[in-house]
């Protein structure tokens, strides 16, 4: 009787034709009815939370999917709402866990900007409004562009982003008046002791008369969403424009500060309402986009950094409100690349990160989404036999979950494709090894449960020689919010069984 050799080859990383295109973003709901969300942060302590900013006034936990009754925080009763204006963004200083303290940006009654820190309880599930210690106060002159950000950079100084001041065109020339706060990004130091907050050192013009020594960059508009990139420290500014170009600005991790980025002399790359002008010292977008097709205000988002969607990695993900186009921005050999992902019928406000570096984005209309592309990483291996076959003998093989951050619970999907090219799935029950339609191999799957006898049967003696592909992902129980035939073949944890004679 003649032998047939066995090799399991192990296939870590997705197909590469697919690893080097664009991803194609799906966006699963997680929760809505929520009251105009603008904002989507973690307090990066290891509980898994999102905090979810409501432009009236209030802070909501989402925790292991479920939103908690009881806001985290409703300072409703002093936030002047809506427009441009309210409960704006939230910011959790470095090791939270242990300070129990935490930063809030909102407008307040009279319609002037205010960042305060506020104290949680010892559960840290609820923050006491009574505990607010006003940071700074900065005078609006109008009731838009009043920016609304407020991030922690890796330095651990606070990063504020405010908007010219509003009315159109920048009526005060505040993005270019270093005395003014205004269209500008700010650079604090909250956590020194200094009361309300200490200057850096090394700000760029900490020592410059004449000139606020908050100020990190200038010639801004509205930088509404800005954010780091968690691996490299790099800044995105997503700046809103005025009547003709949206833009995005860039600044590496290594700079010192002291950026200008140019409005109101520039509108994108373009000058402001005159014919030319001059651009020395000016630093110019990355990106720029016209409002032609609909397009009319930028939401930035982040770099994902995830672990779970490799072609998503090392793009920055941004959108416009008005039109609910989805779109991706990635460093290239000549500067940056960009591309449309997807068109959405969603008002997106703004994007997240959760603790891990997986993506959210919030629908102003009061929902909340995680993006996720239609390749996923190898969160599973295959372990199985590495040895000579001879039929008649079992087969054993499992597949076995590498990630540790996995903290949702999903169905077991296990495929195997055949050497003419069809897909069948594995079902789990014995009586029906394998099926056309498809569905989960083992409903399910809670986050503890990291291996799982796949197969464990015996290989027919009139095996056909050839290869055949076993693939196994996570996914939700519902097989039409994925296309399974196209992820299966090209993702996830894929091996081949080679059999010949």
């Amino acid at each position: 009787m003649a032998y047939m050799l066995l090799i399991l080859i192990l296939l870590v990383s997705s197909n590469s034709s697919w690893a080097a295109g664009w991803p194609e973003p799906n966006v699963i709901q997680v929760i809505n009815g929520l009251e105009n969300p603008v904002h989507i942060t973690h307090a990066n302590d290891g509980r898994g939370r999102l905090f979810i900013t409501e432009q009236p006034g209030r802070i909501r936990i989402l925790s292991n999917g479920v939103l908690q009754p009881a806001p985290f925080l409703d300072i409703s009763d002093r936030i002047s709402c809506c427009g441009e204006r309210g409960l704006l963004s939230i910011a959790f200083p470095p090791n939270f866990s242990t300070k129990g303290y935490f930063y809030v940006n909102y407008t307040n009654g009279v319609g002037n900007t205010v960042v305060s820190r506020f104290s949680v309880s010892s559960a840290g599930d609820i923050a006491d409004p009574a505990s607010e210690s006003v940071i700074l106060t900065m005078d609006q002159p109008f009731a838009n562009h009043n920016g609304g950000q407020i991030a922690f950079g890796a330095d651990g100084m606070l990063y504020i982003g405010m908007g010219d001041g509003g009315g159109g065109g920048d009526p005060l020339g505040s993005g270019q008046d270093l005395s003014s706060l205004l269209g500008k990004l700010l650079r604090i130091d909250v956590e020194s002791g200094v009361s309300p907050y200490a200057i850096p050192a090394n700000n760029p013009f900490a020592s410059v008369d004449n000139v606020r020594p908050e100020i990190w960059a200038s010639g801004l508009r509205n930088p509404w969403r800005f954010s780091f990139d968690r691996d490299t420290g790099d800044l995105y500014i997503a700046d809103v424009g005025q009547n003709q170009y949206e833009e995005i600005n860039f600044q590496p991790a290594a700079s010192p500060g002291g950026e200008n980025y140019g409005w109101n002399i520039l509108e994108g790359n373009h000058c402001y309402q005159q014919a030319s002008c001059n651009t020395s010292g000016l630093i110019l977008p990355i990106l720029e986009y016209d409002h032609s097709s609909g397009d009319r205000s930028i939401t930035g988002g982040h770099v994902y950094r995830g672990g779970v969607f490799p072609r998503m990695r090392g793009i920055y993900l941004f959108a416009d409100f008005a039109s609910g186009r989805l779109a991706g921005l990635r460093p290239s050999a000549t500067g940056f690349d960009a591309a449309l992902l997807a068109d959405t019928d969603f008002t997106i406000s703004s994007f997240g990160e959760d603790e891990h570096g997986e993506m959210y984005l919030a629908d102003y209309n009061g929902a909340i989404y995680r993006i996720e592309d239609a390749v996923r990483s190898s969160e599973l291996s295959f372990n199985g036999i590495l040895a000579s076959y001879r039929p008649g003998n079992p087969l054993q093989v499992t597949v076995v979950e590498t990630s540790s951050t996995r903290t949702v619970t999903y169905d077991l999907w296990v495929g195997i494709g055949m050497p003419d090219g069809q897909l069948f799935y594995l079902t789990g029950s014995a009586n029906e090894p394998l099926s056309a339609v498809p569905q989960p191999f083992k409903r399910r799957i809670s986050p503890n449960d990291k291996t799982h006898n796949v197969l464990n049967l015996t290989l027919p003696e009139t095996l056909p020689t050839g290869n055949y592909r076993i693939y196994a992902l996570y996914h939700e129980a519902d097989s039409s919010a994925l296309e399974l035939t196209s992820s299966l073949r090209s993702n996830i944890a894929e091996s081949v069984i080679m059999v010949g004679n």
